[in-house]
């Protein structure tokens, strides 16, 4: 049976030590609006975009330079008739040595095409992953969402936003 997860990779030079580091610097490439600890196993963190996304992750695996594992325990968009989709769902960082540079897997287990929120989760993922994490290991910066709750350049151009 073919998977319907979201999933997507990218492939660097750095080591995989560096991509463990940079994924778990969660404010460094996802959102600087991040409450809690990131880099810890059975740690939780809040995320939020304004009133539009809200969630609270559960670090439940951390192997260093492996694998890092949230799952998602609340959710709420305000955009979904679901408010709560992604609940239940694992976001997985898989790390491995891919033709002598290093492969990130990310999986969001849960994140499938019948879920509304599909499209504007697939599009805000991929642009997080290949664009700011990718930004993130190999530059040392990435393109996080602002603390004041803005979005970062690439998300406002890929869904046409205006600047403030």
């Amino acid at each position: 049976m073919e998977n319907k997860d979201f999933t997507t990779t990218i492939l660097v030079e750095q080591t995989p030590e560096k991509v463990f580091e940079a994924i778990n610097n969660v404010r460094g490439w996802w959102s600087e609006q991040i409450a809690g600890n990131t880099n810890k196993l059975n740690e939780e963190f809040k995320y939020n975009y304004k009133d539009v996304h809200i969630s609270k992750m559960k670090i439940v695996e951390f192997v260093t330079g492996k694998k890092v594992v949230w799952l998602v325990l609340e959710n709420h968009f305000q955009f979904t008739k679901d408010k709560t989709e992604w609940v239940g769902n694992k976001i997985i960082y898989e790390i491995s040595e891919k033709d002598g540079k290093t492969q990130l897997k990310f999986t969001h287990k849960g994140l499938v095409p019948a879920y509304e929120c599909y499209k504007v989760c697939f599009d805000a993922w991929t642009s997080y992953i290949h664009g700011s994490l990718k930004s993130l290991i190999t530059t040392g910066q990435g393109k996080p969402n602002p603390a004041e709750g803005g979005l970062n350049e690439e998300l406002i151009e890929k869904f046409n936003l205006p600047k403030k």
